[in-house]
């Protein structure tokens, strides 16, 4: 005798229905939770403690070191920021410097001017000016150097300013203008840049002026 399948009902249809949904609205869910955890939500104080993971810390594909095509009158082995693209060049001569992508100062806090490296260091220490406690008074008054702190693994200081070339905790402000003036770099490619560049170093800082 032949088994014969009873025909769903219009409760145990919709149910299933209701099921499927709720299904298709978690898995987007846990898909955008998982863009979010790769690329950090952009803050504009510092973090410190916070250490950025392997899939974090890497960039989009044009924000990151390269060699270009690049017209300059400086000579080579000069660095030229410019605040505008969020690129830091070094000039290679015959037209040709490695670009890395920065982040920079937000409005109110970028510069423009010519300095020179004074000094570099190796993970540096963190000792927030007291313009930046000002604004954010919740930051430790000084953090030794290390993988959760702001100033990341290496810093070029400029002349007698407060500003620097400097890693950073925060790989994700990369390409955005979010500093209080100084330049971040993704730790690798600031490592890299201090390899190549010595103190005395003349650093050109771009800026489009405003009309």
């Amino acid at each position: 005798m032949r088994k014969t399948t009873r025909p769903s009902s219009p409760g145990s249809l919709a149910r299933t229905l209701i099921a499927a949904v709720i299904g298709t609205i978690a898995a987007t869910a846990a898909a955008q939770s998982a863009t979010t955890d790769a690329r950090a939500p952009l803050q504009i104080g510092d973090q410190p403690g916070l250490v950025p993971t392997p899939e974090q810390s890497l960039l989009p594909p044009e924000f990151r070191m390269q060699p270009v095509y690049f017209r300059t009158t400086e000579k080579p082995g000069t660095i030229i920021i410019n605040t505008d693209e969020r690129f830091l060049y070094l000039v290679q001569g015959d037209n040709r410097a490695l670009r890395y992508g920065v982040g920079v100062g937000r409005d109110g806090f970028q510069w423009s001017g010519l300095l020179k490296v004074s000094r570099k260091t190796e993970w540096p220490d963190w000792r927030p000016p007291p313009e930046m406690i000002k604004r954010q008074p919740y930051l430790p008054r000084f953090m030794a150097g290390g993988e959760g702190n702001p100033m990341g693994a290496r810093a070029l200081y400029l002349g007698d300013t407060v500003y620097r070339i400097h890693g950073t905790n925060q790989p994700q402000t990369i390409g955005h203008a979010l500093s209080s003036g100084c330049f971040r770099m993704v730790n690798a490619d600031v490592m890299d840049l201090y390899e190549r560049v010595p103190v005395g170093t003349k650093v050109v800082v771009l800026q489009r002026a405003k009309l």
